[in-house]
């Protein structure tokens, strides 16, 4: 019986971090066009009893696009601002891959919940 409760618990848990993930990255879409962004990224640690947890959220350090406009308010004497390092294609690989995660964590969450809901059903009978 703790076998299933624990599985419950560890899908439960991935799909609590994926959704997060997923937070970060429509965050991180949301934000491509704004100047002097850093792309947020997410780590994941497994807890002692199966499951996973988020980590602290990490700002991508990699160089900032120069983006070339004379006329923005933050150019640069060459015309030149700071835009943002989020790559849409990147991010929408990250989207799509938590997404099928938590998806493959809800079918592990409700196989663990029908094999309980099938040994309750064997006990009361």
């Amino acid at each position: 019986m703790s076998d299933l409760f624990q599985s419950l618990a560890a899908s439960a848990s991935g799909m609590t971090a994926q959704s997060q993930r997923l937070r970060h990255v429509s965050e991180n879409i949301a934000n491509a066009d704004t100047p002097g962004y850093h792309r947020k990224t997410i780590s994941f640690a497994e807890t002692m009893d199966g499951g996973v947890t988020p980590g602290p959220v990490d700002l991508d350090r990699s160089e900032l696009v120069q983006v070339y406009d004379p006329s923005h308010p933050l150019a640069d004497a060459t015309g030149h601002y700071d835009g943002s390092n989020v790559d849409l294609v990147v991010e929408v690989a990250d989207a799509r891959e938590a997404q099928r995660s938590y998806e493959a964590n809800l079918r592990m969450f409700d196989q663990a919940r029908q094999m309980s809901q099938s040994l309750f059903d064997l006990l009361r009978s």
